[in-house]
């Protein structure tokens, strides 16, 4: 989540005052010390003036403009809104100020997230990554139709640990444009909060924690239901839905949704993968090694499928050896084992410096009898540790 966010060119912000013909001494003074860039008086001028004519356009107008150059965009926008509600005289001028503040906010946001991504001292990171949030939301507040601001706002509440405070701008981009990625940390924003509920569950034993924990589930699921339907192929989005169901149990609903994907387009590799990675938690090994063998089919170089498939063979050998544990002339559970050497060494191929790979495989070769290799596995995996 740490990237580096693009400046954007900076709008010009040229201010043309009115002609002085029919405006108040107020409004009159106010343009002089604007002029000067006096703005204290010429504020102290324009509230003058909005207090004794409260349907003063001009006056609302200007009073906003100064509000914008101090900083207080609320209040900005409240007068700006006050004069377009008396007329639309000053429309053009008022939506030109605000492109200018939504682009100056912007660009004071990036710099500042990018100043967070540098600090070495954590506090010093915090702070810069709070001001970038405060900066992009008032460049919200100028242009509340702008996605990159959005992004970069979702990116900063990421960084500055808020995840949740993110949700509401996720909602919007995803309203705006459906890109998978917003699916994706929107998604995964709930199923986290969800794990950290049902964790907390295991130790307090609180009704309200678990309750909690799947309504996260379920909120995930909405969401990576809907980005499911706009992105089919997503692997991530797949992914993260199948944990989803799994966790909230709902595990047959899950079965079904990727059941049916693979009917619907047997060549799907993704949907080939997450039907068997549910297969597998179901401890169901003959067809999760089938869905898995088959994605690789479509797919040789799929690393995570070579993975699982390993893992399939293993699962399925320690079932075999505790069902027979009694039946020593038993060995079927080794041909098992011996059937994950391929899937795991053909992994580690793909992805060499894996240590919890390398692991795995040295306890399957120790299981084989297998001393040397098991021995040689162990040191790689100390050695990538």
């Amino acid at each position: 989540m740490k990237r580096i966010v693009s400046i954007l060119m900076l709008l010009a912000m040229v201010f043309g005052l009115v002609a002085f013909q029919c405006s108040s001494t107020e409004i009159t003074s106010a343009k002089l010390y604007i002029q000067q860039k006096n703005l204290p008086k010429a504020k102290d001028a324009l509230l003058k003036e909005v207090q004794k004519n409260p349907k003063s356009d001009e006056g609302n107008y200007l009073l906003g403009y100064i509000y914008g150059e101090e900083g207080d965009i609320d209040k900005m926008l409240e007068s700006f809104n006050a004069s377009l509600a008396i007329s639309k005289k000053f429309e053009q001028n008022i939506n030109d100020s605000k492109k200018y503040h939504w682009s100056n906010n912007f660009n004071k946001g990036v710099g500042l997230f990018n100043r967070a991504t540098k600090a070495t001292a954590e506090d010093t990171s915090a702070m810069f990554f709070d001001k970038s949030i405060e900066a992009f939301e008032n460049a919200i507040k100028c242009e509340p139709d702008s996605i990159s601001t959005y992004q970069n706002l979702v990116f900063s509440y990421f960084n500055a640990g808020k995840q949740l405070d993110a949700v509401e701008p996720l909602k919007k981009i995803i309203s705006m444009d459906k890109n998978a990625d917003s699916y994706i940390m929107l998604g995964e924003i709930y199923y986290n909060k969800g794990i950290e509920f049902i964790n907390k569950y295991a130790e307090s034993k609180e009704i309200a924690d678990s309750t909690t924990g799947m309504g996260y589930f379920q909120q995930s699921i909405e969401v990576l239901e809907k980005g499911k339907k706009d992105h089919p192929d997503n692997p991530d989005i797949l992914m993260i839905l199948s944990n989803a169901y799994i966790n909230s149990n709902q595990l047959s609903t899950a079965m079904e949704t990727f059941k049916t994907g693979v009917e619907k387009d047997p060549k799907n590799k993704v949907y080939r993968y997450n039907y068997g990675v549910l297969l597998l938690g179901a401890n169901n090994f003959s067809e999760a090694a089938g869905q898995f063998e088959k994605a690789i089919e479509i797919d040789p170089t799929y690393e995570n499928a070579y993975y699982n498939l390993g893992v399939t063979y293993v699962k399925w050998g320690t079932k075999l050896r505790e069902a027979n544990i009694e039946d020593e002339n038993n060995k079927e559970y080794l041909e098992k084992f011996k059937m994950s050497l391929t899937p795991l060494n053909k992994f580690l191929e793909i992805k060499p410096e894996e240590a919890k790979v390398w692991e795995l495989l040295g306890k399957v070769y120790a299981n084989l009898a297998m001393t040397a290799e098991s021995q040689a596995a162990f040191e790689k995996a100390d050695l990538y540790r």
